[in-house]
């Protein structure tokens, strides 16, 4: 099951970006309601392998299932 990014907690520090080995976290357009950058992730092509979640230094930014209610994506 694909992991979510929560959008109003990202504060768009991409750790996750990098570190992601299938390339599947993206940014957002422009600023989520903390006045943030935020991003992202592709459910189609998430493993999830979790890195993301280990790397990210906001707590509760991700979350281990899908939860799209929870993520914007762009439209």
């Amino acid at each position: 099951m694909p992991h979510t990014i929560v959008t109003d907690i990202c504060e768009g520090i991409a750790d996750c970006v990098s570190a992601c080995p299938v390339a599947c976290i993206h940014p957002g357009p422009g600023k989520n309601v903390k006045g943030t950058d935020w991003f992202w992730i592709d459910f189609a092509t998430c493993i999830d392998c979790g890195i993301c979640v280990q790397v990210c230094p906001v707590t509760d930014a991700i979350v281990g299932e899908e939860r799209p209610e929870l993520q914007k994506t762009p439209k």
